[in-house]
């Protein structure tokens, strides 16, 4: 049965990397545990995306021009200031707050940055990220505690 809880924190940080930290905490996984597995999930998904990143934009800008969206929304227009003025650094910062750790990778190599820099960005990012906000969901777990 651990196995079921330590792949279902891993496939979810895949997608949306908040979501790791609150499942394993929900599940009864260690502070660690959820920590390392927030942030495994979110690298598997970083270095898959680096790899297809550049395919992977150019079908989310058919799909685009398909659906007839603007091509400059407001989020882009954010990240594109993010991009210029932080690089990629900024995008990897910014990625398990705001973005997905796909929609972030698959933007960094939009931007042409190096399949070398998103990995190691996105590592550093990961792992601070995966042990802040584990903290903060096992801390809040614990405030909530008192009130139910």
């Amino acid at each position: 049965m651990e196995v079921i809880k330590y792949f279902s924190v891993y496939l979810i940080s895949m997608v949306k990397f908040f979501a790791g930290p609150v499942t394993g905490i929900s599940l009864g996984l260690s502070y660690f545990e959820t920590v390392l597995l927030t942030a495994a999930g979110m690298m598997t998904s970083v270095v898959v995306f680096s790899f297809i990143g550049r395919a992977a934009s150019r079908w989310l800008s058919k799909r685009r021009v398909a659906k007839r969206q603007p091509m400059f929304s407001k989020k882009n227009r954010n990240i594109v200031k993010v991009w210029k003025r932080f690089g990629v650094s900024g995008i990897a910062f910014l990625t398990p707050l705001l973005l997905t750790p796909i929609f972030g990778t698959i933007v960094a190599a939009l931007f042409g940055a190096s399949r070398k820099r998103i990995i190691l960005h996105m590592l550093w990012s990961a792992v601070m990220w995966s042990f802040a906000m584990t903290f903060l969901v096992f801390e809040f777990r614990q405030f909530a505690e008192g009130f139910f």
